[in-house]
């Protein structure tokens, strides 16, 4: 019987130090994991700022849909500055300007036409991805709308977003509830976001 007991009191012991090690141990992981996710997706919403930028250079108008955005990518040609040599402070104390450098040949400024994907990210880049959260298939919602500023000028926005629940949904649950809940209780967006549909904030994304 006692040692039954004695027994019974060592795993007892044992699951409560397990416990407290997951306690701990979990928090960690999940933070490591987010951060390592958030990273990567981060940088695809910097992609898809970029590439909203330019798109609303050439159209006046952000793209409504990935559709639009992908299609602009990889037919829209822009132009692509390469540029050699610089003024030197002694020409430039005598006003030269580039443009008179350039006829003279004392430099070289050349204008070639590329994709819109091959200018924007350089040669490889798969503009179809862009639509997708890294490592998932998961879609990151874009919008558009149109804004007046405090001097009353129609301001054309987008937003691109993820929540926390479309990329961490196979991670800790509770870990997730905690975040959404500290989230929903400071008044900040459930995950990571580029642009706002509500606020004109020169396109900036959540995390910076």
């Amino acid at each position: 019987m006692k040692v039954t007991l004695n027994i019974l009191l060592i795993a007892a012991v044992l699951l409560l130090l397990y416990m407290c090690y997951r306690s701990i141990q979990t928090p960690r992981e999940f933070s490591a994991e987010k951060e390592k996710r958030e990273k990567a997706i981060i940088a695809r919403l910097v992609d898809i700022r970029k590439a909203q930028i330019e798109y609303k250079n050439v159209y006046k108008v952000h793209a409504g849909s990935f559709d639009d955005l992908v299609k602009f990518l990889d037919e829209k040609e822009l132009p692509f500055l390469i540029k050699e040599g610089v003024l030197t402070d002694e020409q430039l104390e005598k006003g030269m300007t580039e443009r008179e450098a350039v006829k003279k040949g004392l430099i070289r400024r050349d204008t070639f036409w590329m994709l819109a994907k091959d200018t924007l990210f350089g040669k490889g880049y798969v503009a179809g991805e862009i639509r997708y959260v890294p490592g998932t298939q998961v879609q990151f919602n874009l919008d558009t709308a149109t804004l007046t500023s405090g001097s009353g000028y129609s301001i054309n926005v987008f937003e691109a977003s993820v929540k926390f629940d479309d990329y961490l949904n196979d991670l800790n649950n509770q870990e997730r509830i905690n975040l959404n809940d500290k989230a929903n209780k400071q008044g900040k967006f459930p995950g990571l976001r580029v642009g706002s549909l509500t606020e004109i904030n020169n396109n900036a994304g959540n995390w910076e």
